[in-house]
């Protein structure tokens, strides 16, 4: 018995787990749920400053994915979504002041039209002095709901204006809203990225596809400790494959580690319940309307080592 102990615990916690941590503005009171105040911007840094945390480029992270190398636990990587003029204008100077790298991912469109509330060009590249630049589709449309077509058309462009302002290709990409499925990262997959990032809650492990990378938000007020908390269940989802047309989560089908014998069930709306799992599988008929445009399913042992499948109507 206590052997088995020990091979559900080094199967949950011995793999070293990396995060990946996403901000959107900055300093921000028009838009609070996503901004983080300057103040708990430098709580943060200092904390992971404090803690032995080693802030590294995104790209170092997909390289230990590439080579299929542990990834360490104390690596940690900031994203910035959506190329807001509040990073450039109150966020980057706190970035160069711990010199913390990061991965600006743009919105194009805002950009190169010069919607207000968008970093220029100019402000891009002068933010590439101190971090990576990288892409963040076109248009900023809800992917999922686009035809095949019309998602490469949109990735394509993008690609081409980026390339051509800034003079390389980018690296990475990351889905407007977090929202995909495996038709959309099938698509994005086509182009030359190096890595596309998702917004699940989870880390980053030597097992993660780089090209559905989890990251963490962060938002308001953090209790980070929490956030560090999160790892990655390995699982593989067999049910539901994609998002029920009539709106109905009939059934949950997930293959999960065989020594896991009781599980939780998170469905958004729903919250969470308990579940047992039976020879590795969990088989469950649950006949649930999905309540909202967008759906989160997850399964966990412990509410923090999560997998999760995201359902958009």
């Amino acid at each position: 018995m206590k052997y088995l102990l020990l091979l559900c615990i080094s199967y949950y916690y011995l793999s070293a787990n990396a995060h990946v941590f996403v901000y959107h503005r900055f300093g921000d009171d028009r838009h609070q749920s996503t901004n983080t105040t300057l103040k708990e911007l430098e709580k943060e840094f200092k904390y992971f400053k404090d803690h032995g945390y080693k802030v590294v480029p995104m790209i170092e992270i997909v390289n230990k994915l590439k080579n299929n190398k542990e990834v360490p636990d104390n690596w940690v990587a900031f994203n910035i979504d959506d190329s807001y003029k509040s990073f450039y204008n109150n966020g980057l100077p706190l970035f160069k002041k711990y010199n913390y790298p990061f991965t600006l991912f743009v919105y194009v469109e805002a950009t190169e039209k010069n919607y207000g509330d968008f970093m220029s060009w100019e402000q891009i590249k002068e933010a590439s002095k101190y971090g990576e630049i990288a892409l963040h589709s076109y248009s900023h449309k809800h992917l999922t709901k686009l035809s095949t077509e019309e998602i490469y058309e949109d990735t394509k462009l993008s690609y081409k204006i980026f390339k051509e302002k800034m003079g390389f290709k980018p690296k990475g990409y990351v889905y407007p809203y977090g929202e995909y499925d495996q038709r959309v990262k099938d698509v994005i997959k086509q182009f030359d990225f190096e890595y596309i990032a998702n917004q699940s809650s989870g880390s980053v492990n030597k097992k993660s596809d780089r090209y559905d990378i989890n990251r963490v938000a962060l938002v308001g007020k953090v209790n980070l400790k929490e956030k560090l908390k999160y790892k990655t269940l390995e699982a593989s989802w067999i049910e539901p494959k994609t998002t029920p047309k009539d709106g109905v989560l009939r059934q949950i089908k997930v293959k999960v580690n065989p020594n896991i014998k009781n599980m939780k069930l998170y469905v958004s709306g729903y919250g969470w319940q308990d579940i047992k799992v039976k020879d590795g599988i969990i088989d469950l008929i649950l006949n649930k309307k999905l309540k909202f445009s967008r759906n989160r399913v997850a399964i966990s042992p412990d509410y923090y080592t999560i997998s999760s499948k995201l359902l958009i109507k």
